[in-house]
């Protein structure tokens, strides 16, 4: 097939590097070459990394940066450790300009519907993550605006993953090591607040920043982001919803998501149909966050919602190497429990 994957971030980059084997496929990024920047802090889990990509032969081992051995979790200022199991940082930007080297892959163009033309192609990947800019709008949007910087120090004030969620469940501080003494600092939320802690911790601890993010993460479900399509255009990965509502973690759903697509590429209704099974228990995670965000989670709203709120917990109980930390009920609960 001609094929056209618009977004050259986790999902698109991977599909080029996929498809291109197979089929003609071209791709287009907005950000120029030089000025490519793969947003987000770049933590995921070893395990689930060195599976996905050793099925295409890299060799993720190549890509890492930093394994931690702990979450140091600020839970209303007592400092809880929650064990890694296989939680890294990696270079992402890297790994992402790789998989597209020596592949028909345009940068600093941006398309829209109105200066790109789908009847080129047989099919159009949609893989601009929040922008979905071939697809319809989101009706049920949850956007939560984040900033993140990458920051240099002399003397790093953690030596291991550090993480202060909000007490509205809204969102959360996070400062993920990297490199040698650079790491990502970074805060969102929903309503807001996440300037006042980022500036917080920046003015205590210094630092150099090497440079600034803004964007915002979408934490609706999939099953809020349909339609998939549009005539001949197909979404995947963030811009269809796959990101886990409770950490606003989505490197590793939107692989998941480009596998699926990459499995039924002759068959986009059976991919609409894996990929409503494949992220369902999101949206009960999307409903609990939302209960809270809005202050509803209130004790009648837990006991009416517990289903819900266990469904979130067993997905991660039972796939903690996949999240890459362990997981345990009772820090679940403290987290949506607070204020209460």
């Amino acid at each position: 097939m001609k094929i056209a994957i618009i977004g050259l971030g986790v999902a698109g980059s991977y599909l080029l590097h996929t498809l291109s084997s197979e089929h003609e496929v071209k791709g287009f990024e907005m950000q120029k070459e030089g000025q490519f920047d793969a947003v987000c802090a770049w933590g995921a889990s070893k395990s689930e990394m060195k599976k996905i990509f050793a099925r295409i032969n890299i060799n993720f081992d190549n890509y890492i940066f930093f394994n931690g051995k702990n979450i140091h979790l600020d839970l209303k200022g007592k400092i809880r450790k929650i064990g890694c199991k296989g939680l890294i940082t990696y270079n992402k930007h890297q790994l992402e300009l790789d998989l597209t080297k020596g592949l028909d892959a345009n940068y600093g163009i941006r398309i829209t519907p109105e200066n790109f033309s789908v009847d080129e192609y047989d099919l159009v990947i949609d893989a601009t993550s929040l922008q979905r800019v071939m697809l319809p709008k989101v009706k049920d949007q949850l956007l939560v605006p984040c900033v993140e910087y990458m920051v240099e120090y002399d003397k790093p004030p953690y030596d291991d993953f550090y993480v202060k969620p909000f007490s509205t469940a809204s969102g959360y501080f996070w400062y993920f090591p990297l490199n040698g003494k650079i790491a990502y600092v970074g805060a969102g939320d929903y309503y807001r607040k996440h300037m006042e802690e980022l500036n917080k911790f920046n003015n205590k601890h210094g630092g150099k920043i090497l440079k600034k993010i803004g964007r915002p993460i979408r934490l609706s479900s999939p099953e809020s982001c349909q339609p998939f399509t549009k005539g001949n255009v197909v979404g995947v990965g963030e811009a269809i919803g796959t990101v886990f509502p409770l950490i606003g973690e989505g490197i590793i759903p939107s692989l998941q998501c480009a596998e699926l697509l990459k499995k039924n590429i002759n068959n986009i209704p059976q991919y609409i149909e894996d990929v409503k099974k494949e992220f369902k228990v999101y949206s009960d995670v999307f409903r609990v966050i939302k209960l809270k965000m809005n202050n509803n989670l209130n004790p009648y709203n837990f006991i009416l919602n517990s289903g819900s709120i266990w469904k979130t917990y067993r997905t991660m109980r039972k796939q903690e190497e996949r999240f890459g930390l362990e997981v345990k009920m009772k820090d679940m609960a403290e987290i949506l429990l607070t204020q209460l």
